[in-house]
C-alpha cells in the first residue's frame, strides 16, 4: 500500500553529512516530499526529518539504508499516532478593498500570527500539522495568494521515549 511515512535521522552535525542521506535517495529514484534539517540540543548532532510516500518495501529499504550510513547515530520511523508533527508556512496575502478582517479571523482560526502588513498584503505565519497547512491555504486561495515559503514536516516521538 503506498502511504506518506515519516523518517527521523539524527546524524553527525558536520560537512557532507545531508548530501549522503539525500543521495541515498536519489541513487534508488525515491522521492522526498518534505525535508527539514536542524541543529538538535547537541551541537555536535543534527535531526533530518525526511517526509516519503511508498510502499512498505521502500520504507524498510529507506530505513536499512540509512542505518548503514557511517554518521547516521539513530533512524526513527514515526507512525501518526505516536508523534508530535507539524510544518510552518510564511504566507503573503493579497488585501482587497474591502479589509482585512476576515483574513485576520482565518489566520487566527488556525492559531497564526500576523507577521508583516502593508495596503495590499498581509504576511502570516502559521505552525500545524501538515493536513492543517493544506487546508489553510486551500481556503485562504480565495483572497489571493501572493507568496508561500513552507518548511517541510518537523517530527517528534509523543511521551517520554527519545527516538
Amino acid at each position: 500500500m503506498i502511504r506518506k511515512f515519516t523518517v527521523g535521522v539524527t546524524v553527525n552535525n558536520h560537512y557532507g553529512v545531508l548530501n549522503r542521506v539525500t543521495a541515498l535517495f536519489s541513487k534508488r529514484g525515491y522521492n522526498i516530499d518534505s525535508l527539514a534539517v536542524g541543529e538538535t540540543e547537541n551541537p555536535a548532532l543534527s535531526r533530518i526529518t525526511i517526509v516519503c510516500t511508498g510502499d512498505d518495501y521502500m520504507r524498510e529499504q529507506v530505513v536499512r539504508q540509512l542505518e548503514k550510513l557511517e554518521d547516521v547515530k539513530r533512524v526513527t520511523q514515526f507512525c501518526d499516532a505516536d508523534a508530535v508533527s507539524a510544518e510552518h508556512l510564511l504566507i503573503k496575502l493579497k488585501v482587497n478593498g474591502e479589509g482585512n478582517s476576515a483574513i485576520n479571523a482565518l489566520i487566527n482560526r488556525y492559531g497564526g500570527k500576523v507577521r508583516d502588513f502593508g495596503s495590499d498584503f498581509i504576511t502570516a505565519e502559521i505552525t500545524a500539522p501538515s493536513e492543517e497547512i493544506d487546508a489553510f491555504i486551500e481556503t485562504a486561495r480565495s483572497f489571493g495568494i501572493l507568496e508561500t515559503c513552507r518548511s517541510g514536516a518537523i517530527a517528534l516521538s509523543k511521551g517520554s521515549y527519545v527516538g
